[in-house]
């Protein structure tokens, strides 16, 4: 089995941060990846057709082969991920601010050999009143968030980089420095941001990420938009300092009304197209500084929602000239990265690879992760042309195509290619591949 060429053409483009058999490897792994029911390295390379058979001599290369690409090649996850937002993202953002997104995802995972793994908090079993804990692994990601041709009412995020985060007991357990997840992902941005100094970021995350510990240590050329706690406390400039006055210089100014308080004054409404419907809302916005980062302007959002039933929630930029639906529906675009994760997980079998050494836990997940990006990459170049959609008369309100539907066009269309290769004639040829290609579309 082999993917497309123009898939594969994609590939080699960022073909130079490895060897060139591990590279091969590497691109074999990809295509079981994008055909097997489990994602695992031996079900990959079984759906791949890259099972060495000794009876029959078929083959290159043994299994092991395969397993050391994650577990032992030299090639680094940073790396690639660079080399797939050089060479594929950075031109679909054109010269404009590039958007990034921050979030953490969890890998449920059994046993208790496996690198990395603790008690994580799952957000998909817990509730407001009720915190549920599972076994697994937890992963920080970063992503870019872009606007494609092919889709342009929707945005989507591309994962390029990624940390394992180890919570405090398995850090003592396995002698590793304790790092928190806002730590992972200061180092990440400050990865990306230092390696493309000429170009402006704006970071987009919730609330865990929001902090001081992110915002008093973003790269230089990177913004951030988060939630902001209804009570926080905000200042004003402080005075200018009089010539000739002892003591220390002020760092605050005059205490400003929390976002709460702000609500409570004279506020304007706005409606806003976001989350995929039409909302009404009060909004109050304001300029000030929080208490634990004073030396950095933040612009303050209040929303008092008038539909849709969501609760008071508070905004802030670090960009001070943003209007208030400029923030709201920059921040709305992060839900792009929540479905790049559940995408993953659904399609793509993020959480079901097998590996327990240490590289072959950071790197054998995010590949999945990389490969989301990469299919998404290929469908909005190439991939588009070739879709069509499949009759769903119960999904009428259906416009756009899903990851589903992307997936499955990138298998159709390189089975097509391979049946195609075979150079059928007869009579039956065209109904043989009719045949094969319709029962992939039902399979997918």
């Amino acid at each position: 089995m082999t993917l497309v060429s123009s898939f594969t053409g994609l590939l080699q483009e960022i073909s130079f941060v490895m060897t060139q058999p591990t590279f091969d490897s590497f691109t074999t792994l990809l295509t079981g990846w994008v055909f097997a029911g489990r994602r695992t390295v031996t079900g990959m390379i079984v759906a791949a057709g890259a099972v060495k058979d000794e009876a029959f001599c078929r083959g290159v290369k043994h299994h092991s082969a395969y397993h050391r690409v994650f577990a032992a090649a030299r090639w680094s996850l940073d790396e690639l991920g660079l080399a797939l937002f050089e060479q594929l993202i950075l031109p679909l953002t054109g010269n404009a601010v590039i958007r990034l997104a921050l979030d953490d995802t969890l890998a449920r995972k059994r046993g208790l050999k496996i690198f990395g793994v603790g008690m994580h908090h799952d957000p998909l079993l817990s509730t407001r009143k009720t915190a549920i804990m599972n076994w697994g692994h937890s992963w920080v990601v970063l992503g870019v968030i872009v606007q494609l041709p092919f889709c342009p009412n929707r945005s989507f995020c591309l994962p390029i980089l990624f940390r394992l985060y180890v919570n405090k007991k398995t850090a003592g357990k396995k002698r590793l420095r304790y790092r928190t997840r806002p730590e992972l992902a200061v180092e990440m941005l400050r990865i990306l941001c230092n390696a493309h100094e000429h170009r402006r970021f704006h970071a987009v995350a919730d609330s865990a990420y929001g902090g001081a510990s992110v915002l008093s240590n973003l790269p230089e050329n990177c913004d951030l938009t988060s939630r902001l706690d209804l009570d926080a406390r905000l200042y004003d400039a402080p005075p200018e300092r009089k010539p000739g006055t002892n003591g220390r210089p002020r760092k605050r100014g005059d205490r400003l009304p929390t976002p709460r308080a702000m609500l409570h004054q004279r506020a304007k409404r706005l409606t806003l197209d976001i989350y995929g419907r039409r909302d009404k809302s009060r909004v109050a916005e304001a300029v000030g500084r929080a208490h634990k980062v004073p030396n950095r302007l933040l612009k303050v959002v209040a929303v008092e929602p008038l539909t849709g039933g969501r609760n008071v929630q508070a905004f802030y930029s670090t960009c001070p000239t943003d209007s208030a639906e400029t923030l709201l529906c920059r921040y709305a675009t992060r839900w792009s990265i929540e479905e790049a994760n559940q995408a993953a997980k659904t399609h793509l079998g993020f959480e079901q690879p097998q590996g327990w050494s240490r590289k072959a836990v950071e790197r054998t997940a995010p590949t999945a992760m990389l490969l989301y990006s990469l299919i998404v990459v290929w469908f909005s170049i190439r991939g588009h042309s070739d879709y069509r959609e499949p009759c769903r008369p119960w999904y009428r309100g259906k416009s756009q195509p899903s990851f589903a539907d992307m997936l499955a066009t990138l298998r159709t269309v390189s089975i097509k290619q391979e049946v195609s290769s075979l150079r059928l004639t007869g009579r039956g040829s065209r109904k043989v591949i009719h045949t094969v290609l319709n029962a992939l579309q039902r399979a997918a």
